[in-house]
């Protein structure tokens, strides 16, 4: 054996997780696939894949999208094959993330028939499949008592092949007191009726068509079997969609429990930085909302290394002087120093401090890490804090001022012109995030109704991205939402008209005068 095969021998092999997302809603994947992600590598995605599980994903990962969309494929099947042992070999944990499961018309089997000959670990993590999500979240159980004693899943493309035909279309049209799930069915439903009409299938037979089930978007077309096709193209339903066929159908009236919000149908466009969305996610959701995650800015820790060496002796001096200051003025600065902090020191040295705080989000935040800050500035914001925290200090006094690498000095400046000394800790950095072809795909294919801007930064970041043009021809044909004045400010400088302004600057706040906005619009 050559030198070069010795070194090949010694590589490490990675591992393939074959992992089924769900149906839609991401919170809908499994505790497992949930933890295959966030040790992962590399993840090779699908379109179906929910956009909020690929942006909450840290940016050192590698992504890979290789949806497919009526007439387009970003890679064959084979070369998806071959993708995922390439980066296998090159010793990288793979999750291979689909939509539903990717054992049910997932082509799962084929990747892993793949893997197998080619010497690769895998493991497969099983997800809800769209049919039985989709039918729960419509209120049709797929099994039912008296009504569904079996169940069938279909392809419907095998409809129109009338050469080679693996579903028996006779045989299920003779089937009774079952139900018939068919996926990828918008487009073959008129022959998969013809079919089972001309098989025997009773034509007055309850059926459905979802599109897209389980999801904020989803919608629902029932009738009687023989007039589907008919009130599916009325209703202008678009894949991805799956049919439902049986007497379980009409349970739908009853058993439906999903709730309409103000902003159910409306597709909103969070370009907030995902580790800090959450809240904004559920928010919007709880009021019927379909999440389209679009961060424009990476947050990253960054230790300021010497800063926080010079400040070490300062801390010791100043335990027994409380006149001294904190100033917070963003969430990720209470964060980042805050893990920081603990790595060096004992949290009860910060009693030692006074709190100077900016933000109703940076308020909140300290109060939740049960922070009762000495100095919360009307208006609370900048300016309110550079008018009233000079009154405080003096010489001597020192000040640190917690920040990022973005922003202005005022703080600062502020401070020496009081004459106490003033400490710039960064603790962590903003950077223009990165999409991927994922992301780009899904913004071509999906308009959002509305973009909400939480920042100045999130507008700049944006505009970094898409270039400025096409960020305005984005924006004018949504709703702009704002969470402030300042924030509008830097909006309205870009050409970017801004709609909705939030009365409280927070991110309650803003999700609160959105809904009023669409609320006022009710007759």
């Amino acid at each position: 054996m050559n030198n070069e095969q010795n070194i090949s021998a010694l590589k490490t092999v990675g591992k393939v997780y074959l992992v089924g997302a769900g149906p839609g809603d991401p919170k809908l994947i499994t505790v497992r696939g949930l933890e295959t992600l966030q040790s992962c590598d590399a993840v090779v995605y699908d379109r179906l894949v929910s956009l909020e599980l690929i942006a909450a994903l840290p940016p050192q990962v590698q992504r890979y999208f290789v949806g497919k969309a009526s007439g387009y494929h970003t890679l064959e099947q084979d070369q998806i094959n071959e993708l995922l042992t390439r980066l296998a070999l090159e010793g990288l944990t793979v999750v291979r993330l689909k939509g539903g499961d990717p054992f049910v018309f997932g082509r799962g089997g084929e990747e892993a028939l793949h893997l197998k000959r080619h010497g690769i670990p895998y493991e497969l993590v099983p997800g809800i499949t769209a049919g039985l999500a989709a039918g729960a979240f419509t209120g049709i159980p797929v099994t039912h008592r008296g009504k569904s004693g079996f169940l069938t899943i279909i392809t419907a493309h095998e409809a129109a092949n009338n050469q080679e035909c693996q579903v028996p279309w006779e045989w299920l049209a003779q089937g009774r007191d079952g139900t018939l799930i068919g996926y990828m069915g918008v487009t073959q439903l008129p022959q998969v009726v013809s079919r089972l009409l001309a098989g025997g299938m009773d034509p007055e037979t309850p059926a459905a068509m979802i599109e897209r089930g389980a999801t904020a978007l989803q919608r629902t077309v029932k009738g009687a079997l023989k007039d589907l096709p008919m009130l599916v193209q009325k209703a202008r339903i678009t894949p991805p969609a799956l049919f439902i066929i049986g007497e379980v159908v009409s349970l739908h009236d009853e058993l439906g429990w999903v709730q309409t919000g103000s902003l159910s149908g409306k597709k909103v466009m969070v370009t907030r930085p995902s580790s800090q969305a959450e809240e904004l996610y559920n928010l919007l959701r709880g009021h019927g909302a379909y999440i389209m995650p679009f961060p424009t800015l990476a947050i990253q820790d960054y230790e300021d290394l010497i800063l926080w060496d010079q400040l070490t002796p300062l801390l010791q001096q100043w335990e027994t002087r409380p006149r001294h200051w904190l100033v917070f003025s963003s969430e990720n600065g209470v964060q980042h120093f805050m893990i920081q902090f603990k790595k060096r020191h004992d949290l009860r040295k910060l009693s030692n401090f006074r709190i100077g705080v900016i933000g109703i989000g940076t308020l909140r935040m300290l109060r939740f890490l049960g922070f009762n800050p000495d100095l919360v500035p009307d208006p609370l914001t900048t300016a309110g804090l550079v008018r009233e925290l000079p009154g405080y200090l003096g010489s001597g006094v020192q000040v640190i001022r917690v920040r990022g690498n973005q922003g202005d000095d005022r703080i600062e400046l502020a401070v020496r012109a009081a004459g106490a000394n003033v400490h710039s800790l960064q603790v962590y950095s903003t950077k223009t995030a990165v999409w991927d072809e994922g992301l780009k795909t899904h913004l071509r294919l999906e308009q959002p109704d509305i973009i909400m801007f939480t920042s100045g930064a999130t507008l700049t970041g944006l505009v970094e991205i898409m270039g400025l043009e096409a960020a305005r021809e984005l924006a004018s044909k949504s709703v702009v939402a704002s969470i402030g004045p300042t924030t509008s400010g830097v909006i309205m400088e870009s050409g970017i008209e801004v709609t909705v302004e939030a009365d409280e600057h927070s991110v309650p706040g803003l999700v609160q005068s959105l809904v009023s906005f669409y609320n006022s619009k009710k007759p």
